[in-house]
């Protein structure tokens, strides 16, 4: 009997989750979307926004602080928690996961571990965050890179797998990222 409960509970997450991509693909207003997004589970600050094509697993597990944004396409894995704090600019079809598969498992187990991406980080584009990872406060990831280890505060990191490349200069913020597009 428990089996079948988890069969039931897996099937009704795959349908929520399946509905959510619906309406990231389909509906262009972020108040619209954001409203949905909450309603399955994701806390969301105020003023962050989610940009249209956005991918979810488990939603329930993920929590965006206030005055973040997160860019066209990009996944977020909820399978684990994870924690994206305020000021927090994620760009386009950037991939964050908490879990994945024990490639040294003989049965090719899942294994799962939170990640957190502190308050006024940049992630650019197309970049990758694997399990288990922080991203501390002020550092930013480079295009197309690949986060497989912790990232100290305020350092610029890159590469596949990503190493650190510099440092920003300022390590006092305050800026907003602003009001997010109605309609992107």
């Amino acid at each position: 009997m428990n089996r079948i409960g988890r069969r039931i509970k897996t099937i009704c997450l795959e349908f929520a989750v399946m509905m959510l991509h619906f309406i990231g693909d389909n509906i262009p207003s972020h108040h619209v979307r954001r409203f949905f997004y909450r309603l399955a589970g994701m806390k969301i600050g105020k003023g962050s926004a989610i940009h249209m094509n956005a991918r979810f697993y488990n939603p329930g597990n993920i929590v965006i602080g206030k005055d973040s944004i997160v860019g066209e396409g990009a996944v977020l894995d909820g399978r684990d928690k994870l924690i994206i704090e305020d000021h927090v600019d994620i760009a386009s079809s950037v991939m964050i996961y908490n879990a994945e598969h024990d490639i040294n498992s003989t049965d090719f187990n899942a294994v799962a571990a939170p990640v957190v991406i502190e308050d006024y980080v940049f992630i650019g584009p197309r970049a990758i965050i694997l399990p288990g990872v922080t991203i501390k406060k002020g550092a930013v990831v480079g295009a197309g890179a690949v986060v497989t280890k912790n990232v100290e505060p305020f350092k610029i990191v890159g590469g596949v797998p990503a190493k650190e490349i510099g440092e920003r200069k300022t390590k006092v913020f305050n800026y907003k990222l602003g009001r997010a597009a109605w309609f992107r």
